[in-house]
């Protein structure tokens, strides 16, 4: 494991700054071991730069294209809760629209700690709900029963018996928050999930789908796991029961419309939505927003919202900083500690050329 002090002050003298972003990026791929990374700096009016480098699956020469796919993980999170707003907008739920009150079935086996968690306390990680990872073991597959949408209704109401998760600085992060979410949109909607973001693709022009990218082409990037390994097509259970809280793959040049959407919105320059909403939506709350983690920059004062996905093969990361209109999107196909280390060593950089 490299150590990441060192190579940030190698990073920081003259000769590396003259360096352009595309070759910078691609030394930071390399010198992690990072088989494809895409990344894009974006403002309110502009993508200042979008660029992919490297290869589809490690120690091949099948290299990553432009119009290459990556699993977004938790930042679907955002577009769930986008969605959710427009809903809102539309009057066809609103914010404080209880579990219960769509799904009264519910009741006779939901703790009453439950009853008044509502669609926002859901998508700020503040619905109580025990916590629920691709990783966690129960409940199996073979545990539940019907297609993905029933077994989904059925996980829900096995969490809504379970006790409460304690806060954890007043929050209680848990996908299980977004999996009832989101059957609180389809029932509100009258729509499945992957039928909402499909609308909200068209709205945008982005071509949303789901699971790992090499599921349905083996020619997309390969995911790869925390020993680097390239993880072969197969389908996942448990990406389908958590479907609203991260299993979206896009384009990166599509992606950056939604990200740009973001700052458009917190100018007051967007008709899809408010710029109230824009803002409630990324900083609305302390801690964590509407699918946003937020914080305060030490040196700038300016507010960031951050996210980052990974599903145990791909990690990518987001940043919009709402006072130095700016963005920043890495996308990787990998899940290694020497990654991690990547995206934020390339992170420091873009920020230091492009304004934090």
């Amino acid at each position: 494991m490299k150590l990441l002090l060192p190579l940030l002050l190698l990073f920081t003298t003259g000769s590396i700054r003259a360096q352009s972003v595309e070759t910078f990026a691609d030394s930071i791929r390399q010198q992690y071991r990072i088989p494809a990374l895409g990344f894009a700096v974006i403002s309110s009016d502009s993508v200042l730069v979008c660029h992919t480098t490297g290869v589809q699956r490690f120690n091949t020469s099948y290299t990553v294209k432009s119009d290459d796919r990556f699993h977004i993980g938790s930042n679907t999170k955002a577009i769930t809760a986008f969605i959710a707003a427009q809903l809102v907008k539309e009057k066809k739920i609103q914010w404080n629209t209880t579990i219960l009150s769509l799904f009264p079935e519910l009741r006779w086996r939901t703790r009453y700690v439950y009853d008044t968690v509502t669609l926002a306390n859901l998508l700020t990680f503040r619905g109580k709900l025990q916590g629920y990872t691709y990783n966690t073991p129960k409940p199996a597959f073979e545990d539940l029963h019907g297609n993905y949408a029933q077994q989904r209704m059925q996980l829900a109401a096995d969490f809504l018996t379970q006790e409460p998760m304690k806060t954890n600085n007043g929050l209680t992060p848990s996908n299980v928050d977004y999996i009832v979410a989101g059957l609180m949109l389809e029932k509100a909607s009258g729509k499945s999930y992957k039928e909402l973001v499909n609308d909200l693709g068209k709205q945008l022009q982005i071509d949303f789908r789901f699971d790992y990218p090499n599921l349905k082409d083996t020619l997309q990037p390969w995911g790869h796991d925390a020993d680097l390994r390239p993880l072969p097509p197969a389908e996942s259970y448990k990406m389908n029961w958590l479907l609203a809280a991260g299993n979206i793959n896009v384009r990166l040049d599509e992606y950056t419309r939604f990200i740009q959407l973001q700052l458009k919105g917190l100018k007051g320059k967007s008709n899809l939505l408010p710029q109230k909403t824009f803002e409630q939506l990324l900083f609305g709350m302390p801690v964590f927003s509407y699918g946003w983690f937020g914080n305060i920059d030490e040196v700038t004062g300016h507010h960031i919202a951050t996210n980052e996905g990974n599903a145990g093969a791909f990690i990518t990361k987001v940043q919009v900083i709402r006072e130095a209109d700016r963005a920043y999107v890495v996308f990787t196909n990998a899940a290694t500690a020497e990654t991690q280390e990547g995206i934020a060593v390339l992170l420091k950089e873009l920020s230091l050329r492009y304004g934090r």
